[in-house]
Protein backbone atom coordinates (compact mmCIF):
# COMPACT_ATOMS: atom_id res chain seq x y z
CA UNK A 1 0.00 0.00 0.00
CA UNK A 2 0.92 3.41 -1.04
CA UNK A 3 1.90 6.44 1.47
CA UNK A 4 1.87 8.75 -0.55
CA UNK A 5 -1.23 11.10 -0.02
CA UNK A 6 -3.12 13.24 -2.34
CA UNK A 7 -0.66 16.50 -2.65
CA UNK A 8 -2.85 19.07 -2.50
CA UNK A 9 -1.37 21.91 -4.51
CA UNK A 10 0.18 24.88 -2.82
CA UNK A 11 -0.78 23.14 0.15
CA UNK A 12 1.88 22.46 3.00
CA UNK A 13 1.98 19.13 1.60
CA UNK A 14 2.86 20.32 -1.98
CA UNK A 15 5.39 22.43 -0.62
CA UNK A 16 6.73 19.28 1.71
CA UNK A 17 6.98 17.58 -1.31
CA UNK A 18 9.14 20.34 -2.90
CA UNK A 19 11.49 21.39 -0.36
CA UNK A 20 12.42 16.98 -0.02
CA UNK A 21 12.72 16.49 -3.73
CA UNK A 22 15.20 19.53 -4.40
CA UNK A 23 16.95 18.24 -1.08
CA UNK A 24 17.27 15.01 -2.98
CA UNK A 25 18.81 16.68 -5.67
CA UNK A 26 20.87 18.86 -4.54
CA UNK A 27 22.51 16.15 -2.23
CA UNK A 28 22.44 13.65 -5.03
CA UNK A 29 24.45 15.83 -7.52
CA UNK A 30 26.95 17.21 -4.16
CA UNK A 31 27.81 13.89 -3.02
CA UNK A 32 26.20 10.98 -5.11
CA UNK A 33 23.43 9.10 -4.85
CA UNK A 34 25.47 6.56 -2.44
CA UNK A 35 25.62 9.30 0.70
CA UNK A 36 22.28 9.97 0.57
CA UNK A 37 20.22 9.18 4.17
CA UNK A 38 16.79 10.33 5.44
CA UNK A 39 18.32 12.71 7.77
CA UNK A 40 20.87 14.32 5.69
CA UNK A 41 18.00 14.60 3.17
CA UNK A 42 15.41 15.80 5.98
CA UNK A 43 17.96 18.53 7.11
CA UNK A 44 18.30 19.97 3.84
CA UNK A 45 15.05 20.24 3.41
CA UNK A 46 14.23 21.67 6.81
CA UNK A 47 12.13 18.92 8.43
CA UNK A 48 12.27 16.17 10.44
CA UNK A 49 13.39 12.64 9.27
CA UNK A 50 9.75 11.60 10.52
CA UNK A 51 8.41 13.58 8.27
CA UNK A 52 10.26 11.83 5.30
CA UNK A 53 9.18 8.45 6.87
CA UNK A 54 5.53 9.38 7.08
CA UNK A 55 5.20 10.61 3.75
CA UNK A 56 7.54 8.14 1.93
CA UNK A 57 8.24 5.29 4.45
CA UNK A 58 11.81 4.76 3.91
CA UNK A 59 14.48 5.91 1.30
CA UNK A 60 14.17 4.04 -1.30
CA UNK A 61 10.48 4.96 -1.89
CA UNK A 62 11.50 8.52 -1.65
CA UNK A 63 14.22 8.39 -4.11
CA UNK A 64 11.61 6.60 -6.26
CA UNK A 65 8.99 9.20 -6.26
CA UNK A 66 12.05 11.46 -7.13
CA UNK A 67 12.99 9.71 -10.09
CA UNK A 68 9.14 9.36 -11.31
CA UNK A 69 8.94 13.33 -11.52
CA UNK A 70 11.71 13.55 -13.08
CA UNK A 71 10.57 10.88 -15.73
CA UNK A 72 7.45 13.31 -15.82
CA UNK A 73 7.76 14.82 -19.58
CA UNK A 74 8.00 17.97 -19.37
CA UNK A 75 5.83 18.72 -22.89
CA UNK A 76 3.94 17.46 -25.56
CA UNK A 77 5.76 15.50 -28.47
CA UNK A 78 6.50 17.85 -31.15
CA UNK A 79 4.42 17.51 -34.57
CA UNK A 80 6.57 16.38 -37.69
CA UNK A 81 3.30 16.42 -40.26
CA UNK A 82 2.83 12.37 -40.02
CA UNK A 83 2.15 9.52 -37.75
CA UNK A 84 5.38 7.72 -38.52
CA UNK A 85 7.44 11.00 -38.14
CA UNK A 86 5.99 12.10 -35.40
CA UNK A 87 6.43 8.65 -33.50
CA UNK A 88 10.20 7.83 -34.84
CA UNK A 89 11.08 11.46 -33.65
CA UNK A 90 9.29 10.29 -30.04
CA UNK A 91 10.77 7.42 -30.14
CA UNK A 92 14.07 8.50 -30.48
CA UNK A 93 14.03 10.42 -27.95
CA UNK A 94 12.26 8.18 -25.11
CA UNK A 95 15.20 6.01 -26.03
CA UNK A 96 18.01 9.00 -25.87
CA UNK A 97 17.04 9.88 -22.77
CA UNK A 98 16.36 6.94 -21.08
CA UNK A 99 19.40 4.72 -22.23
CA UNK A 100 21.72 7.17 -20.82
CA UNK A 101 23.12 6.80 -17.58
CA UNK A 102 20.92 9.10 -15.55
CA UNK A 103 17.55 7.87 -17.36
CA UNK A 104 18.82 4.31 -16.30
CA UNK A 105 19.59 5.54 -12.68
CA UNK A 106 15.57 7.35 -12.48
CA UNK A 107 14.28 4.13 -14.23
CA UNK A 108 15.78 1.84 -11.46
CA UNK A 109 15.15 4.11 -8.91
CA UNK A 110 11.15 4.30 -10.29
CA UNK A 111 11.34 0.61 -10.26
CA UNK A 112 12.22 -0.10 -6.50
CA UNK A 113 9.03 2.24 -5.44
CA UNK A 114 5.35 0.49 -4.79
CA UNK A 115 3.42 -0.55 -8.29
CA UNK A 116 2.06 3.17 -8.26
CA UNK A 117 5.46 4.56 -9.36
CA UNK A 118 5.61 2.21 -12.29
CA UNK A 119 2.65 2.85 -13.24
CA UNK A 120 2.77 6.14 -13.19
CA UNK A 121 5.85 5.93 -15.53
CA UNK A 122 4.45 4.08 -17.84
CA UNK A 123 1.03 6.18 -17.99
CA UNK A 124 3.72 9.44 -19.04
CA UNK A 125 4.72 7.13 -21.80
CA UNK A 126 0.74 6.45 -23.19
CA UNK A 127 -0.13 9.99 -22.87
CA UNK A 128 2.87 10.90 -25.05
CA UNK A 129 1.63 7.99 -27.17
CA UNK A 130 -1.94 9.30 -26.96
CA UNK A 131 -1.51 12.81 -28.47
CA UNK A 132 0.60 11.67 -31.39
CA UNK A 133 -1.94 9.02 -32.06
CA UNK A 134 -5.01 11.80 -31.79
CA UNK A 135 -2.45 13.86 -34.23
CA UNK A 136 -2.37 11.11 -37.00
CA UNK A 137 -6.50 10.48 -36.54
CA UNK A 138 -6.99 14.61 -36.98
CA UNK A 139 -5.19 13.92 -40.01
CA UNK A 140 -7.00 10.86 -41.35
CA UNK A 141 -4.11 8.80 -40.87
CA UNK A 142 -4.66 5.11 -39.51
CA UNK A 143 -3.14 4.21 -36.19
CA UNK A 144 -2.58 1.82 -34.00
CA UNK A 145 -3.87 1.35 -30.61
CA UNK A 146 -1.77 3.02 -27.59
CA UNK A 147 -1.05 -0.59 -26.33
CA UNK A 148 0.11 -1.65 -29.63
CA UNK A 149 2.90 1.01 -29.65
CA UNK A 150 4.19 -0.08 -26.00
CA UNK A 151 4.22 -3.35 -26.60
CA UNK A 152 6.16 -3.03 -30.05
CA UNK A 153 8.43 0.03 -29.50
CA UNK A 154 8.16 1.19 -25.72
CA UNK A 155 8.78 -2.39 -24.17
CA UNK A 156 11.09 -3.63 -26.52
CA UNK A 157 13.32 -0.53 -25.88
CA UNK A 158 13.13 -0.85 -21.87
CA UNK A 159 14.20 -4.08 -21.99
CA UNK A 160 17.39 -3.40 -23.95
CA UNK A 161 17.84 -0.36 -21.88
CA UNK A 162 17.49 -2.23 -18.63
CA UNK A 163 19.03 -5.78 -19.91
CA UNK A 164 20.58 -4.71 -22.92
CA UNK A 165 22.10 -1.02 -23.22
CA UNK A 166 24.87 -1.68 -25.55
CA UNK A 167 24.32 -0.86 -29.02
CA UNK A 168 21.08 1.56 -28.72
CA UNK A 169 20.88 3.93 -31.30
CA UNK A 170 18.52 6.32 -33.01
CA UNK A 171 18.46 3.88 -36.14
CA UNK A 172 16.76 1.04 -33.36
CA UNK A 173 14.12 3.29 -32.18
CA UNK A 174 13.34 4.31 -35.84
CA UNK A 175 13.60 0.70 -36.43
CA UNK A 176 11.10 -0.66 -33.98
CA UNK A 177 8.50 2.25 -34.82
CA UNK A 178 9.20 1.13 -39.16
CA UNK A 179 8.05 -2.43 -38.38
CA UNK A 180 5.05 -1.44 -36.46
CA UNK A 181 3.53 0.91 -38.80
CA UNK A 182 4.70 -1.63 -41.66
Amino acid sequence: MSRKPMVRPGGRSARVQESVHAAVRALEAEAGREALTVPLIAARAGVTPSTIYRRWGDLHELLSDVAVERLRPESPPEDHGSLGADLAAWAEQFLEEMSAQPGRAYIRDALLGDDTNASRCSAYAAEQIEVILARAAQRGEAAPEVETVLDHVVAPMMYRILFRPDGLSPSYARRLVEELLG
